[in-house]
């Protein structure tokens, strides 16, 4: 049967404007585009521990066979929330089959009818969706402006207020002032709320992410952590209070109607933190590539089209979707996976190749991939 004419009139928009999805071909070009930022989706270490817990524990289950409020949760769920819980140093940690799906439950069920969301302009879409299914009021602050989401609480004054941010912003790969977000959040009686998808792995002494790092962990109302990015795997974890763990147990819809995840994929992701708590030589060299980029990107005159970050995430901004296209198809002709990020999904004129730095990546291979970007562009 054919798509009904107005589906296909859609994805002809898309062909035309440079949006339209298809399969990525696997390929052997140097990784600059994974979010595997400290290699673990290919630690033969975590692969032969997490067989051999199975193995130890006579785990022989495939699947979680239900919801785990009917059938599927099996024990190595309470233990795995109780080390994520003890290494977040958070009262307690409810995992979820995806980032998309905790931050999905989490914003759909939280704020109430007569509530107000106020989420910073960048945040993911698997939070705005959230956000769109909730019954909260809801306004987007201008990216980092604190001083635009003062404005924004003081209009809401007599609401219960939710503040939304992320520590690592998948597209820029840059931070907010945490400090002056928690500083507005006490002083206006807010509840803080941060997803921390990019900085686990990456930032902290054991890759515990940016909150902790900088010791605020325990001023914010909900983290929400993601296992697809820096443990390598797949999975989130949402951190908090007791009671607000029993909230979403019972009120967050894409937990309580989902099939939980098999005993190897809890094991894979307990064993994955039990392996971040020692893994100490990936991490700091992903730290020392990014500062290595940051430092190559000067030298090499490329300084002004980057958007300045700390993390591993990097966009140079190369205005216009055939321009971004052209250097992006230049780069992987060379044997760099580099993707291409075109408007409309940035702003019109904010178009950028993305950068995604990780643990293996070599400060040649870094070099020649900035010098290519260079010979492109001058």
């Amino acid at each position: 049967m054919k798509l009904p004419e107005n589906l296909n009139r859609k994805l002809e928009t898309c062909i035309q404007n440079n949006l339209f999805r298809k399969w990525p071909v696997f390929n052997n070009l140097i990784d600059f585009s994974s979010n595997d930022y400290i290699g673990f989706s290919k630690s033969e270490t975590i692969f032969k521990h997490t067989h051999a817990y199975l193995l130890e524990n006579e785990i022989f289950q495939n699947g979680a066979t239900g919801s785990r409020l009917i059938s599927g949760n099996h024990s190595l769920y309470q233990i795995a929330e109780s080390f994520i819980a003890e290494f977040h140093e958070a009262e307690a940690a409810l995992i979820f089959n995806s980032g998309y799906n905790a931050n999905l439950g989490f914003f759909s069920a939280v704020p109430q009818e007569n509530d107000v969301v106020l989420c910073d302009e960048l945040c993911h879409a698997s939070i705005k969706d959230g956000i769109a299914m909730s019954r909260a009021k809801s306004h987007y602050y201008i990216h980092n402006d604190v001083e635009d989401l003062e404005r924004l609480i003081l209009n809401h004054s007599n609401a219960t207020i939710y503040i939304v941010t992320e520590t690592v912003f998948s597209m820029d790969g840059d931070s907010p002032n945490l400090e002056e977000l928690v500083y507005l959040s006490e002083k206006y009686n807010c509840y803080l709320i941060v997803d921390e998808a990019h900085a686990l792995g990456v930032f902290g002494d054991k890759g515990e992410g940016l909150t902790q790092y900088l010791q605020l962990h325990n001023k914010f109302f909900a983290r929400i952590v993601t296992f697809g990015k820096g443990l390598g795997y797949q999975g989130a974890a949402i951190l908090g209070s007791d009671s607000l763990k029993e909230y979403l147990i019972n009120f967050a819809r894409s937990f309580v109607y989902t099939t939980g995840l098999s005993p190897h994929a809890v094991a894979t992701i307990l064993i994955a933190y039990q392996q971040l708590e020692i893994e100490k030589e990936t991490r700091e060299k992903l730290r020392q590539n990014i500062v290595f980029f940051n430092q190559q990107k000067n030298l090499l005159g490329l300084k002004p089209m980057f958007v300045h970050s700390k993390s591993p995430i990097h966009s140079a901004i190369v205005p216009g979707n055939k321009n971004v296209k052209e250097l992006s198809e230049n780069l992987q002709d060379k044997g760099f996976d580099v993707q291409s990020i075109f408007s409309p999904i940035v702003p019109e004129g904010q178009e950028r190749i993305r950068f995604c730095l990780h643990s293996y990546n070599s400060e040649e291979e870094i070099n020649k991939v900035l010098e290519l970007v260079r010979d492109f562009v001058f």
